[in-house]
């Protein structure tokens, strides 16, 4: 059964070329014709004999995914709404800053995190994507870049699903997309946000690789984390930032907080107070964050997500508030999948 060459990293072609009896260099060679080149077509790597371009014709194929729909915002952001062969939708989101191209990645078709927040737990998870559908994300949309002489520069593990929830697909989706003969994008060009499943955070401090990790965390006790997120019933916030300052220790890498600022919920000044308390003597810096409504929940308004910021900066808590992007093309995690399915 032929497999999906975006599915590899090169060291697993470079095991496959040593079980062939080919020196492992090989491996390279294809990644430089599939990301370098952008080759889809094994017959067209001249650098490769003639039988062993026929071999990889026999194992492997160049997956693809269907574009269904691009939506464009004011500020350049955009969503594409991908279909995948077994017919499910993934949406993947990319974002044009000062220093470069991001792309936000999808993990999961659906998600068993169940956050009453986020349009992404609407819909349950149906299965995790592979490392190859990951990859073909952020490849698809490289190749519109490169039509205008740009590139993807940032990869942002945050879209539909929970990373942790599919780690080894995700730690192999990141060594694909980090490889220097491959996309080459920078490790701390990449970061991961989890919702807090503290095994995976002892776990991936052990990673070898220098990837940003971002904690959604959203509220800063436990009382109202239970209640609009389930991860808090298995780990609540002492579980949760014991780990967080165990990665700290052992990975010497500051960490990013991020608070999605809800109308009512959790944008008062006690609310405030509670988050300064929680994260001070962490390494780390809060990222406040503009609600993309989805539903019952509403925005903070700018005066009092302004009283919220400068509470943490008088209290010297490392804050920045998140540019907004794409409101206006529903670009919240999940929103444009949910509307093509209703």
């Amino acid at each position: 059964m032929k497999v999906n060459i975006y599915d590899y990293s090169r060291d697993a072609l470079a095991a496959y070329f040593i079980a062939l009896g080919s020196p492992k260099f090989r491996a390279t060679q294809i990644y430089e014709a599939v990301y370098r080149q952008r080759i889809t077509d094994f017959t067209e790597i001249t650098n490769l004999k003639k039988e062993i371009r026929i071999k990889m014709q026999e194992d492997y194929y160049f997956g693809s995914l269907e574009i269904v729909k691009v939506s464009v915002s004011a500020d350049e952001t955009e969503k594409y709404l991908y279909q995948l062969p077994d017919g499910n939708l993934i949406e993947t989101v990319l974002m044009k800053h000062d220093y470069g191209y991001s792309v936000c990645v999808t993990t999961q078709v659906g998600c068993n995190m169940g956050c009453l927040f986020c349009a992404s737990g609407q819909v349950k998870k149906i299965r995790d994507l592979t490392p190859g559908e990951m990859v073909m994300q952020v490849v698809t949309i490289d190749d519109v870049l490169r039509k205008v002489s740009k590139r993807v520069s940032h990869v942002v593990i945050m879209g539909i699903g929970e990373p942790f929830d599919n780690y080894d697909n995700v730690l192999e989706f990141i060594k694909i997309i980090n490889d220097p003969k491959g996309l080459a994008i920078g490790s701390r060009h990449i970061t991961l946000s989890t919702c807090g499943v503290v095994p995976k955070i002892y776990e991936f401090s052990a990673f070898p690789l220098q990837v940003n990790l971002a904690i959604s965390l959203h509220f800063a006790t436990d009382e109202k984390r239970n209640r609009y997120m389930k991860i808090n019933k298995a780990y609540n916030l002492e579980t949760l930032f014991k780990a967080l300052h165990y990665y700290y220790k052992k990975t010497n890498r500051r960490i990013t907080i991020e608070y999605i600022l809800l109308l009512g919920i959790n944008d008062s000044l006690q609310d405030a107070d509670a988050l300064m308390r929680l994260v001070r003597g962490l390494n780390c810096y809060v990222n406040l964050i503009p609600y993309n409504e989805t539903g019952i929940f509403k925005r903070t308004d700018l005066s009092q997500a302004r009283l919220f910021f400068e509470y943490l900066i008088k209290n010297n808590i490392n804050v920045v508030t998140r540019k907004e992007q794409g409101h206006d093309i529903n670009a919240a995690c999940g929103q444009l999948r949910i509307k093509e399915m209703i």
